[in-house]
């Protein structure tokens, strides 16, 4: 058995629909902008440092000459190192 829906009910719920998707918009809008917490992977300041890594270990330097040298962890110089030697072999 179908319900029977007048021309005033069936405004009436286009108008809560229409609410409701602003709402959903507006939602949505601030998952986009929100900033991600977290390392965040090869951005401006991930890439300057693995730079100066590269730079130094070429060099020379030692693994905790560099992370002094850009005030981070051995732990971080040793994932760059390792990003480092992935990139050598690919490149072989």
């Amino acid at each position: 058995m179908e319900k029977s829906v007048t021309l005033e009910e069936a405004l009436k719920r286009i108008e809560e629909l229409e609410k409701e998707n602003v709402e959903l918009r507006e939602e949505l809008e601030y998952y986009r902008n929100r900033k991600l917490s977290g390392r965040q992977k090869h951005n401006a300041k991930w890439r300057a440092i693995y730079n100066d890594f590269v730079v130094g270990y070429e060099s020379g330097m030692t693994m905790i000459e560099i992370a002094k040298r850009n005030n981070v962890s051995e732990r971080t110089i040793y994932r760059y190192k390792a990003y480092y030697d992935k990139m050598k072999k690919k490149e072989e």
